[in-house]
Order: structure tokens, then C-alpha cells, then sequence
């Protein structure tokens, strides 16, 4: 990001954009010993989404690298299939590779973004979203984008599927530090929602 696009971001936009950066990093790999070093200095406060904080930041401090991999891997990936597909077409049609992905590399090539090449995973995996939104509020893929155009992103890729997404990963079997980091991720994609219904 350019000093120039850093600059005309708000502090509001930056800290939107540090929620989605942070559900990106811990959904897209299982974390690293410096991820987990992170979240356990995470502090919370009384609202729901601090308390949930919070609950991460603990749950990170019983973890250990070995745990959090195990625990990765039994949600996302498991004996053939993980315990959750955590892909928009999966939950919007019940399959993989759908008529949603289709739209969303339609609207991704509009962006100018394009999959990494070391990238195995579709465009629609919930923390390849998240970062597209981080990146869309900072200005990575050129000037920052109006939010509007935001808006018009979101409703069509994330709202319609990322809260039961992260209800679900709230709820999962093998949810020990991910229980917290779902909730964060349904109360965030909550306020986010609220916030674009406002501006209608």
C-alpha cells in the first residue's frame, strides 16, 4: 500500500480493515508460533466483540503450534473432507465450484485481482474474501475503493453466507481456539451488515 492510499483511509476504515486482515490470517494457514504469540496479546473490553477478544486471546495462550495445527486441520481439511468446507459456493449451493465463484472471479478480475499462483484454495474461501475486503478499504489493488463499492462486494460475497459460516466454526466439534475466532467473526460480519443496511 502506497503512503497515498494509506493516507486517505480513515481510522474507522483502518480498523475494518484490521478485523478482516486478522480472520484472513488465522483462516487461510494454521498459525505459526508469532500468530499465536499475537492473539495471546490481544486484550478485550465489555462489548460482546471485546469479550469475544478476549476469549480469543486466551484461548491462543493454552495453544500450542502443535494443537492449533491438529486443530486447523480436523476443521478444514480432516480425513477427506474437514468439518467445515468453509468455501461461499459450498454454503450458498451445497457444492463446490458453483455459478458463486463464477460471479466472484468476474467481479475479482473487475478489482484487478488475480489468485496467487501458489494458491490452491478457490477464490471463495472465506479468508481469501476477508482479505479482498482488507485490501479493498486499505488500497491495495490501487486507490481505495468508495464504499460503496464495498457495500456492493459484500452483499454480493460475504453477507450472503459468512455469519452461518462463522456460527458454525463457533459451534464445531474440534473448535477449542477457532470457538472464539468464530465468534469474532459473526459478531464482526454482524456490525458490518448493520453498518451498510444504515447507509441505504
Amino acid at each position: 500500500m502506497t503512503d497515498t492510499a494509506r493516507s486517505l483511509v480513515s481510522e474507522e476504515d483502518a480498523v475494518r480493515a484490521h478485523w478482516y486482515g486478522l480472520l484472513a490470517h488465522f483462516l487461510a494457514r494454521p498459525p505459526h508460533q508469532d500468530s499465536l504469540d499475537i492473539a495471546r496479546s490481544f486484550e478485550g473490553d465489555d462489548t460482546p466483540l471485546g469479550k469475544s477478544v478476549a476469549a480469543f486471546a486466551a484461548a491462543a495462550r493454552a495453544a500450542t503450534v502443535e494443537s492449533a495445527d491438529e486443530e486447523f486441520h480436523k476443521l478444514f481439511y480432516g480425513v477427506g473432507r474437514g468439518e467445515l468446507v468453509p468455501h461461499g459456493s459450498f454454503y450458498l449451493t451445497g457444492f463446490l465450484n458453483e455459478k458463486p465463484l463464477a460471479e466472484l472471479r468476474d467481479d475479482l478480475a473487475r478489482l484487478g485481482v488475480a489468485r496467487a499462483d501458489d494458491v490452491k484454495e478457490p477464490e471463495d474461501h472465506i479468508a481469501a474474501l476477508c482479505d479482498v475486503m482488507a485490501g479493498m478499504i486499505r488500497g491495495d489493488f490501487g486507490p481505495a475503493c468508495h464504499l460503496e463499492r464495498q457495500v456492493e462486494f459484500f452483499d454480493r460475497h460475504v453477507a450472503p453466507w459468512a455469519v452461518k459460516f462463522f456460527e458454525d466454526l463457533e459451534g464445531a466439534k474440534a473448535s477449542v481456539l477457532y470457538m472464539p475466532l468464530g465468534a469474532i467473526g459473526r459478531q464482526f460480519m454482524e456490525i458490518e451488515i448493520e453498518s451498510f443496511r444504515m447507509l441505504e
